[in-house]
């Protein structure tokens, strides 16, 4: 029975890794106008060094949300009335961990089973309840490994101008997770940043988004 509850917790981890939950700080500044109705805008241009093709397609990612919003990318920036800029960056947070190990439950019992199997043998019958007792074949001296554990830390700024340069829309998205492809979290990070837009200025939110 022991092993089979065993069994059952292991697949119902299994399953619930399926789909991860993916939580993110999100702080909004804003002066929106209500009755804007011109909503053609185009990118403010990024420095030489950080116009790569992964900066291309992140800007792609607010173009889909922008759209979303009811915004038009203008044909060339003489015709657009917003400019739209945006910043990000990831940040390797490493943290060394002590995992503690257990030899009995990796080494075979006194008749060569393994000692995971043994779990009713370690425990005795007092009179209302089962306790646990000392049992020297079961229990040894604990073990202990150290490990790096990464913590990727993410920060995604997009900002929303007038051409006259009057301040919009700022919103900060702040995400740490163990996930190291950035692009993989990058669509949920801009999905988290115009959650709700315009939003209320100066407060921070906790936006969760599932992902699978």
């Amino acid at each position: 029975m022991r092993a089979l509850a065993i069994l059952l917790a292991a697949a119902t981890l299994l399953l619930s890794g399926c789909t991860t939950t993916l939580r993110s700080n999100v702080t909004v500044f804003h002066e929106w106008p209500a009755d804007l109705q011109e909503k053609s805008y185009t990118f403010d241009t990024p420095p030489p060094g950080e116009d790569t093709l992964e900066y291309r397609s992140y800007q792609n990612l607010v173009s889909a949300e922008l759209a979303r919003l009811g915004f038009t990318q203008a044909a060339s920036a003489k015709d657009a009335k917003l400019r739209v800029g945006m910043q990000f960056s990831t940040v390797d947070r490493p943290v060394k961990v002590l995992t503690a190990t257990d030899p009995w439950m990796f080494s075979p019992g006194p008749w060569g089973y393994p000692r995971w199997g043994y779990y009713p043998y370690r425990y005795r019958y007092y009179g209302r309840f089962y306790r646990p007792y000392y049992d020297p074949w079961y229990w040894g001296p604990m073990e202990f490994r150290e490990t790096i554990q990464h913590n990727y830390e993410r920060h995604l700024r997009v900002t929303i101008n007038s051409l006259s340069g009057k301040k919009l829309f700022d919103v900060t998205v702040q995400n740490t997770s163990r996930r190291q492809s950035t692009p993989q979290v990058m669509p949920f990070l801009v999905q988290s940043a115009f959650t709700g837009f315009p939003g209320e200025s100066g407060k921070a939110k906790r936006v969760e988004i599932e992902i699978k």
